[in-house]
């Protein structure tokens, strides 16, 4: 089945305190987006759409850098999730097969997970990705019903029985983009912040008689950087990360803490044939 990678990066990200857009920030001094498009390409992605909004010339420009062939397009109004991945449908015109939408603020998931939201979309129509939280919070709740998920409940309008659920949204999901298209059509914003949530697509779909789950995966690798802190955090993790990896495989390092790695720029390689050859990047929307 191929597969098409939805990157929502049109955040403004005001708690950077900053004029750059929040996924330029940089951890292992590459862009966030850049670690969340390197996950994404696990799944050999046949398309990859990047959804712009705040400081959109930059990040399209960040984005084509990484890939000349990513498809960029405009969310101009900030007006949820769903509305924001719906903005993905004119460069998804002629694909057939998956979906998967991903963050450009989400830069730590793994091949495993990704590979096992993969997996599940052989059984089930819509797969979500969960997280058993520390301390649940504001987080969207996974309603489950043995391995079937019944609905994600947005904080804002869960009851108090619903909030006491720990099993969290992280906002990645999976399913037919066609279909995903299709089932965005009908959501409605008559929700308390009046917006289009890409959560309402499970209730949608089970509503047609679709099926639902979840994949659960460990809950730091849905770490969200949304402000100076939590990015410090992040580049604390990756270089946590990739001493460990050096040191399993062999690499003497004396002292770990004092070695600072950066994201690898091995992907460059697989665009410079088409670079070469005169090949243009694509904006659509």
């Amino acid at each position: 089945m191929s597969m098409a990678l939805i990157v929502l990066a049109a955040g403004k990200g005001t708690r950077m305190k900053s004029d750059s857009p929040k996924v330029l920030h940089r951890i292992a001094q590459a862009p966030m987006l850049w670690h969340a498009l390197r996950a994404g390409q696990a799944l050999e992605p046949a398309r990859t759409v990047v959804v712009a909004g705040h400081g959109a010339e930059a990040v399209e420009a960040s984005a084509l850098d990484y890939d000349p062939e990513i498809r960029v397009v405009i969310q101009s109004e900030q007006l949820g999730t769903g509305h924001a991945v719906r903005q993905a449908e004119p460069a998804l015109q002629g694909f057939e097969g998956d979906a998967i939408v991903l963050y450009g603020d989400t830069p730590f998931l793994s091949e495993e997970t990704l590979a096992a939201m993969q997996a599940a979309r052989q059984t089930h129509d819509v797969v979500v990705l969960g997280f058993e939280a520390a301390d649940p919070g504001r987080y969207g709740r996974l309603k489950m019903a043995g391995d079937q998920l019944d609905a994600i409940v947005e904080f804002k309008d869960a009851s108090d029985e619903e909030r006491a659920i720990t099993l969290c949204n992280s906002g990645v999901m999976a399913m037919d983009a066609g279909r995903m298209m299709a089932l965005l059509a009908k959501v409605s914003n008559d929700n308390a912040a009046g917006e289009y949530y890409l959560t309402d697509l499970v209730g949608l779909a089970r509503a047609e008689g679709l099926t639902a789950t979840a994949v659960v995966c460990d809950e730091a690798e849905t770490m969200g950087i949304n402000s100076r802190p939590e990015l410090a955090a992040a580049e604390q993790a990756f270089q946590a990360r990739a001493r460990a990896a050096l040191l399993e495989n062999g690499v003497a390092l004396p002292a770990p803490e004092t070695v600072h790695l950066a994201l690898g720029h091995r992907h460059r390689a697989r665009y410079r044939d088409r670079a070469q050859r005169g090949l243009r990047p694509r904006r659509d929307g």
